[in-house]
């Protein structure tokens, strides 16, 4: 499960209706937690690097470090990861799965077309004692509570 302060869930909301037509993306900061709960604190916007931002999303890697480095200065955790789908639904694209680099984080999809909410954890199958490296995974829904 994941938890996100309702604040933070109408400025993500915000900000992918004033990106549209684009997909808009960034980080989620808080208090991460494997298996059981993790809750989200802060999030931190990023620019959408992709070279066609309108299907896709890639947070722009110098901005994501130096976003890493301050959730490391506020001593929170990555807890995972926000995008927006501007024209479909709120669960991860075939694109998404195949980009998914963070094993056992939330991804959370907001859909402007329909208007809604989503959060997925990335598993590995490493993570099932299937494979080694931890490369193959998939998306599985996890709870999203507006706290």
């Amino acid at each position: 499960m994941i938890v996100l302060p309702a604040a933070l869930r109408d400025a993500i909301r915000e900000r992918a209706r004033e990106g549209r037509p684009a997909e808009i993306c960034g980080v989620l900061g808080g208090a991460y937690e494997p298996e059981g709960t993790s809750r989200v604190r802060s999030q931190y916007p990023a620019d959408n690097v992709a070279a066609n931002p309108r299907t896709r999303y890639e947070i722009d890697p110098e901005q994501q470090l130096a976003i890493f480095d301050r959730l490391e200065d506020r001593g929170e955790e990555i807890v995972g990861f926000y995008h927006s789908h501007p024209r479909g639904p709120a669960h991860p694209s075939e694109t998404d799965a195949e980009l998914a680099t963070w094993p056992d984080r939330s991804y959370v999809i907001v859909s402007l077309e329909p208007r809604e909410i989503g959060s997925w954890r990335w598993r590995t199958e490493a993570e099932h004692g299937d494979d080694e490296k931890g490369t193959a995974g998939q998306f599985e829904r996890e709870r999203l509570v507006v706290d």
